[in-house]
């Protein structure tokens, strides 16, 4: 039985310290941290933890209904989508996650971009 990546990494704890290091990041984002004025922080890095465990074979779901429902108020352009996957590829090379891995991680969360992204990116 081969290893699945969220048990290669650390499964929970290690998972979890690295979204906690991401949103360190996004929360220092001029174009990301409006998104997240006024949320529950803690909530947040539990439910990203899950999906991101989720993407490396962990043992929790998300249904693309989940994330469309959860994102569909904030007005997510492309723009924002790319900054949080640069962020995020960033933070995984940070904790010294493969990078084959972290392609396998950002071509998941890639699949997702329409599910996620609802605005359409504006010219200044």
């Amino acid at each position: 039985m081969s290893q699945t990546m969220f048990e290669k990494y650390g499964g929970f704890a290690q998972v979890s310290r690295i979204v906690s290091a991401f949103y360190g990041k996004v929360t220092r984002s001029s174009l990301l941290s409006p998104y997240f004025v006024g949320y529950d922080m803690p909530g947040l890095i539990d439910h990203q933890t899950k999906f991101i465990a989720t993407l490396m074979g962990g043992p929790v779901s998300f249904t693309n209904e989940r994330l469309a429902s959860a994102h569909s108020k904030l007005g997510i352009n492309d723009q924002a989508f790319d900054e949080v996957l640069r962020l995020l590829k960033e933070t995984f090379d940070d904790f010294d996650v493969e990078e084959s891995d972290i392609g396998t991680i950002v071509g998941e969360i890639q699949k997702r971009r329409p599910y996620i992204v609802t605005a359409k990116t504006t010219s200044v």
